[in-house]
């Protein structure tokens, strides 16, 4: 259940292993995704900037899985005691599946808070159609201010706020900032100066997840940049358009980015299986589903944001954070402790290797670590693209995206808005239902 880093990664190990069986029918892989693609989620940065093609950074799932049957539906209820799921297809009726082992990998969506205007106003930044809309719509408050004689609505439409200092957000309000102000060369009527952009950040530093120094760095080349950081604020409302913080400061902006965290998928909550109090999937160190007790709870499994995954940590123990480095690890983890299971053989825990954080804040700029380095600037840009490049879990969509990094540093970027490619029928709307005169 999910194709996800996680689920895509599991479903591809069990596929090579399990190759003959699946061809001579002794076994079935079966996955189970709303979607049928992986969105690689750590490049969406640098398709909303328009480095990358949005198609080279999802992965269609059923080229990669020739040898498993995909389901393009959602999950609607999982009744493990029996062995059941049941799958709503986008139209039809309810499909009932039965299975042997389950293998949760459903992921995370936003983390929203109750802010007025926020659903009126936001915008998320957690698929392809988001950041491709997210990259149209900052190109037209530049075409929007560039064209309007309204004070007031220059300076909104010139304001662009992020909620969320992470690294999604740090990379969604470092790339688009280089991107608009590349595009300025084509509005001679704005300057540099005239944009503002704003982060918000609930805690005391971005990049909470990453060496103090490096997150640091980020913050003093970011705040260079004039993007305006708020640490320790958070977003109390956006009711038509205007944005008040929790500081106390008031000012109108046309766009709104939400990238403040994620939380366990809600179709976890259709199921009989343990949760956490963050609603993940409780599991053992070897990625079995555990009991109330803490017993392996035969036939299920769970690996990436959905599942709770308890590794060492300085206070003791915590579960894992939700990041694509953790699924891919623990969806071959899964994978190979699934066909020890079968055989009989002990399983191995969940042991992440050291993490080397890296975030890219534009272009030929990031922050990387490197076996307790620093990198900056144009070196750490370099190890980061070539890091989530190795990640990436297609061999034909890494070429690809390698073409377009190549492609981006012959040419220069085309700052071109096609807004119109999100409703293309808006317009044979508007002309049908006009009578001739």
């Amino acid at each position: 259940m999910g194709g996800g880093c996680a689920g895509l990664t599991t479903a591809q190990r069990l596929q090579r292993e399990l190759r003959d069986d699946l061809r001579s029918g002794r076994t079935e892989l079966t996955l189970v995704e709303a979607a049928p693609y992986l969105t690689y989620r750590p490049l969406l940065a640098e398709v909303a900037a328009g480095s990358i093609d949005p198609r080279h950074v999802v992965v269609p799932l059923r080229p990669e899985l020739p040898h498993c049957r995909v389901l393009t539906g959602r999950i609607a209820r999982i009744d493990h005691a029996r062995r059941l799921a049941w799958l709503a297809p986008q139209d039809g009726i309810t499909v009932e599946l039965p299975y042997d082992e389950l293998v949760l990998a459903v992921g995370s969506v936003s983390r929203t808070a109750p802010v007025p205007g926020l659903a009126e106003h936001g915008l998320g930044f957690e698929t392809v159609g988001e950041a491709v809309a997210l990259r149209n719509h900052v190109l037209d408050q530049l075409d929007l201010a560039c064209s309007t004689r309204d004070p007031e609505l220059r300076d909104a439409a010139l304001t662009f706020v992020f909620v969320g200092g992470g690294y999604g957000g740090v990379g969604a309000i470092a790339e688009l900032e280089d991107m608009a102000r590349h595009a300025l060369r084509g509005y001679p009527g704005i300057q540099p100066e005239d944009l503002r952009w704003v982060l918000v950040e609930a805690g005391d530093a971005i990049l909470a997840e990453a060496e103090p120094e490096l997150a640091l760095h980020a913050l003093v080349e970011l705040r260079e940049r004039n993007v305006d950081v708020r640490l320790g604020s958070t977003l109390e409302s956006a009711r038509d358009g205007l944005m008040v913080l929790s500081d106390g400061t008031k000012f109108a902006a046309r766009t709104l980015v939400w990238t403040a965290g994620v939380r366990p998928a809600p179709v976890l909550g259709a199921t009989d299986l343990p949760l956490d109090r963050e609603g993940r999937v409780r599991c053992l160190p070897t990625l079995q589903v555990a009991d109330r007790h803490g017993t392996p709870l035969p036939g299920a499994w769970a690996a990436g944001d959905c599942a709770a995954v308890p590794v060492a940590a300085a206070t003791g123990t915590a579960p894992c954070p939700p990041n694509a480095q953790h699924a891919l690890a623990q969806g071959e983890l899964l994978a190979a402790n699934l066909l020890a299971a079968r055989a009989g053989t002990p399983l191995r825990p969940y042991r992440p290797a050291r993490t080397y954080a890296s975030a890219s804040l534009g272009l030929r700029s990031a922050v990387a670590q490197r076996r307790g380095r620093s990198l900056t600037g144009r070196r750490a840009w370099l190890l980061h693209r070539a890091r989530t490049l190795r990640r990436l879990p297609s061999g034909d969509r890494r070429v690809r995206v390698l073409a377009d990094w190549v492609l981006g540093g012959l040419f220069a970027r085309e700052p071109v808005s096609l807004a119109s490619v999100e409703d293309p029928r808006a317009e044979f709307r508007a002309a049908a239902g006009t009578p001739d005169e």
